[in-house]
């Protein structure tokens, strides 16, 4: 005894330690025991899905659907047995055929348990993202659209601004003789390119692929295009200044001395000589001649048939011509702001802006042209009027095909003739702007000026569609 137990408190402890070591093996063996049964989880789904503890189709329908499983489209005809493609989203009423339920059918535990693997399956396989995000995005486009009433309330508001601004050039025509004139011009010439270029790079032709700027990564690669641009025209106009012949303005002011001199004989085109309706052309070229200036007799070296005189029925032609190319161009224009305005409020008024700073330039060109066919002040206004309207009656069509249609291919006309308006159109027009400050040899000003232009209108555009989900309106 005295071996085994040596003290009292010694077999106190030893006592205490033999009762302790099967509590904690108790212990132990509860907490293997586990917390729930595999037969709780199914319980839970019934009692959460079905009142009699059994499911109807609709309940099932309903628990799919919270699972985003069976979205897909009914198949009319059931493929064979042995061609069987499990990797397409199937529709619920294709999976509960599979299975052979009815509508009268009464889903039990164990009948559940058999139709659980066809959910996993299509969960697994994911055969239904792409179903679920057209939903999804369907879905976000119907509550971002605007309301009818915002379409074309909207819509005819932005048009009438735009002809507002335009017509509103005649009341700069009494500057058109200012020094300043030509840069001002230069640099809505310029901001016209770039808004337009940028317009159709960041929303038009996107949006005509259906890409999303808010989810779709493609603003910073629609603005390398517009660095890929604006890179070949500066590193163009560098190299027309550094490699300019230094004899050219010589050579300018040669031909300048010689006509203030009177030595004319040369400066008139052999080819024209033809055109002067038979007649001895020596005293009629020295008359005509002798009534235009030193600049306009440099320009006739390049274009001979300003020589002859313009007859009325010319006159006529071009006033029509400009009448009527002017009206289809607004009519685009119209066409476009309506199909964006059923996209978006924010969408029309990104166009608009667009073309806004493109028709007060291109509208005043237009009018000097008219008055100088031989129109009057009010007849060029009631020409302009006319195509002006145009506007409206394309605004109309734009809303009416994009409420009804997809507004994709209006999207897709309008992006290609806004890049030719800005490269074809106007881009020459701001070099011919800009050639009579280079001739006085100012030719930094000038290019400064159309670097500002390009630069605004490409940052007005980037703004727009960058931070488009911060700045939406409607």
């Amino acid at each position: 005894m005295k071996l085994l137990c040596p003290t009292l408190p010694g077999c106190f402890l030893l006592a205490l330690f033999s009762l302790w070591r099967p509590a904690l093996q108790v212990q132990a063996s509860s907490e293997a025991v586990p917390l729930v049964s595999a037969a709780s989880f199914l319980e839970d789904l019934m009692q959460r899905y079905s009142k009699n503890g059994s499911l109807t189709l609709p309940q099932l329908k309903d628990l799919l659907n919270h699972l985003d499983v069976g979205v897909g489209r009914e198949n009319v005809t059931q493929p064979e047995q042995g061609h069987r493609n499990l990797s397409k989203c199937f529709s619920s009423r294709d999976l509960f055929a599979a299975h052979n339920f009815s509508q009268q059918s009464q889903i039990g535990m164990t009948e559940f348990q058999e139709f659980c693997p066809t959910i996993l399956q299509q969960l697994d396989s994911r055969a239904c993202a792409s179903e679920n995000q057209e939903n999804e995005e369907n879905e976000q486009t119907k509550e971002g659209k605007p309301s009818a009433i915002e379409v074309w309330g909207f819509g005819f508001l932005s048009v009438s601004l735009i002809n507002l601004a335009s017509l509103l050039g005649v009341l700069v025509l009494p500057c058109t003789e200012k020094a300043f004139f030509s840069r001002v011009l230069t640099y809505f010439i310029a901001l016209s390119i770039g808004t337009l270029f940028s317009n159709a790079l960041f929303q038009l032709i996107p949006e005509a692929f259906g890409f999303n700027p808010l989810k779709d990564d493609y603003v910073s690669k629609s603005a390398v295009v517009f660095g890929g641009f604006y890179l070949f025209f500066f590193t163009e106009k560098i190299l027309k200044m550094l490699l300019k012949p230094k004899n050219e303005k010589d050579q300018e002011e040669g031909v300048t001395e010689k006509l203030q001199n009177g030595d004319l004989d040369h400066m008139i085109p052999q080819h024209c000589d033809s055109e002067l309706d038979g007649k001895d052309p020596g005293l009629d070229e020295k008359v005509i001649v002798g009534s235009l200036s030193v600049q306009d007799l440099q320009a006739s070296q390049s274009a001979c048939y300003w020589l002859k005189g313009v007859r009325y029925s010319d006159i006529g032609t071009l006033a029509w011509m400009i009448t009527l190319s002017d009206g289809l161009h607004n009519f685009i224009d119209g066409l476009a702001i309506g199909a964006s305005f059923t996209v978006s409020v924010f969408q029309g008024i990104s166009t608009s802006v667009a073309i806004l700073c493109e028709e007060f330039p291109h509208e005043l060109g237009d009018f000097v042209i008219l008055l100088n066919a031989g129109m009057s002040i009010q007849q060029a206004l009631f020409f302009n009027f006319l195509s002006a309207c145009c506007c409206y009656v394309g605004l109309a069509f734009g809303i009416l095909a994009g409420s009804h249609f997809s507004a994709n291919w209006i999207f897709a006309l309008a992006g290609g003739m806004f890049l030719y308006i800005s490269l074809a159109d106007m881009f020459p027009e701001m070099n011919e702007v800009c050639q009579e400050d280079e001739r006085k040899g100012s030719v930094l000003i000038p290019f400064a000026i159309q670097n500002l232009g390009l630069l605004t209108g490409f940052t007005i555009m980037l703004v727009l569609t960058k931070y488009a989900e911060q700045i939406q309106i409607g």
